[in-house]
């Protein structure tokens, strides 16, 4: 190996990385799972986006004025639509098993009689999780009637509070509230949520098939078949830029099929500029492959990576600022924003995906996500110099 050239070196360490990727079952179920499965999965729970008319069964043990008023209004809302009422409880859980509704109301037989005593009135709401967004349909529809009977019968807004919040409520002024939603005209949960998630997803799973395959080549020894090349700066860089290839080339494919066709399938908001996004996706997939091969150096199995990684998914969604201002974050949160590349990365993409920005808009997290590049190519360079430099056993 000591007579290859340069050329030849790197296409050995690109078809060594692909060879390392194929035949791992573990590193496959990870990309075949996390992008295909998990993609599909966040897509079909949140499929609806914008839930109508969902079927509810109302068990009414009340049997007043009140509960009839409730129950009408109910069902006049958009979100819900009654399908039957029982005295039966267990009745309505056999409708929600058989697939009949998606959510009960359950209203004792004191519904009324707290009102009128001006006490807290109480009603019971089940919803199935077939999709998440029948619930939050469900919860939003039962409190805009909730709010409603309070206008109607205490207009003081006493009927479902607690005697300590009665004081609060009568001193407070009304605020006439006039709300624009803004790229996101439907409100829906689905067209909020899931482009963010698709590039949680594509940094998360680059990490995890990274740091798996890093943590066999820790316990097998593998960085012994690179050095015949040499143990200098130049040979770092080529191992570098060669298993960079790699990630880039496979997640080149799935970032097309994450943030290209489940979106069209399942009509989730797509307005960006092709050509913007990949701009931003080319630094982004490479800070995040650079940060992965600069973090294998405490990779030393195949393993720890999955939980490690996998622990962090929620957090990154907050981090990025699309869930969570960054405006209201503490400055430790908002160091951390400009550490990780999921997070500008994200941000920005919302921007271009679902705000049709155009890259002087995402200016500042482009600039970010390039920075990083730089950063942690250094620093992977770095690492990989150190693990050639160490003696075989």
């Amino acid at each position: 190996m000591k007579t290859l050239n340069r050329i030849q070196q790197l296409s050995f360490i690109i078809r060594r990385e692909f060879l390392a990727i194929s035949t791992s079952y573990a590193v496959l179920l990870v990309l075949m799972g996390g992008i295909f499965m998990y993609g599909l999965l966040y897509n079909y729970m949140y499929a609806p986006n914008i839930v109508t008319d969902v079927p509810v069964a109302v068990v009414d043990n009340s049997h007043s004025e009140l509960s009839r008023n409730f129950i009408r209004w109910l069902d006049a809302t958009p979100q819900a639509q009654i399908y039957n009422q029982t005295i039966d409880y267990h009745e309505a859980k056999e409708w929600m098993k058989e697939g009949k509704v998606q959510g009960i109301v359950y209203l004792p037989h004191d519904f009324e009689e707290r009102v009128f005593r001006g006490d807290e009135s109480v009603f019971s709401l089940y919803a199935t999780t077939d999709a998440f967004l029948y619930f939050e349909a469900l919860q939003g529809a039962s409190s805009r009637v909730m709010l409603a009977i309070n206008d109607k019968y205490r207009p003081d807004g006493a009927v479902f509070l607690p005697p300590q919040g009665l004081l609060a409520v009568a001193m407070a002024k009304p605020v006439n509230v006039a709300g624009t939603a803004l790229y996101n005209y439907t409100e829906g949960y689905g067209s909020y949520l899931i482009p963010a998630v698709m590039m949680i997803i594509i940094f998360q799973t680059l990490l995890m098939v990274i740091g798996m395959v890093t943590g066999d080549e820790h316990t097998n020894r593998g960085i012994r078949a690179y050095t015949p090349f040499g143990q200098g700066w130049g040979v770092a860089i080529r191992i570098v830029a060669g298993k960079t290839s790699v990630y880039c080339t496979l997640y080149a494919v799935f970032s097309f099929f994450l943030l290209g066709l489940l979106p069209y399938f399942f009509s989730i908001p797509n307005i960006g500029n092709g050509l913007y996004i990949i701009l931003l996706l080319i630094p982004y997939l490479m800070a995040t492959s650079f940060l992965g091969l600069a973090a294998s150096r405490y990779f030393t199995d195949s393993e720890a990576p999955l939980l490690m990684i996998a622990f962090f998914s929620v957090g990154l969604i907050f981090l990025s600022g699309v869930s969570y201002p960054m405006e209201l974050m503490p400055w430790y949160w908002k160091a951390a924003h400009y550490i990780l590349p999921a997070a500008p990365g994200t941000l920005a993409f919302v921007k271009l995906n679902s705000m049709g920005a155009d890259m002087a808009d995402i200016k500042p997290e482009y600039l970010t996500l390039w920075i990083q590049v730089i950063v942690y190519f250094i620093l992977s360079v770095w690492v990989y110099k150190k693990k050639l430099g160490i003696k075989p056993d």
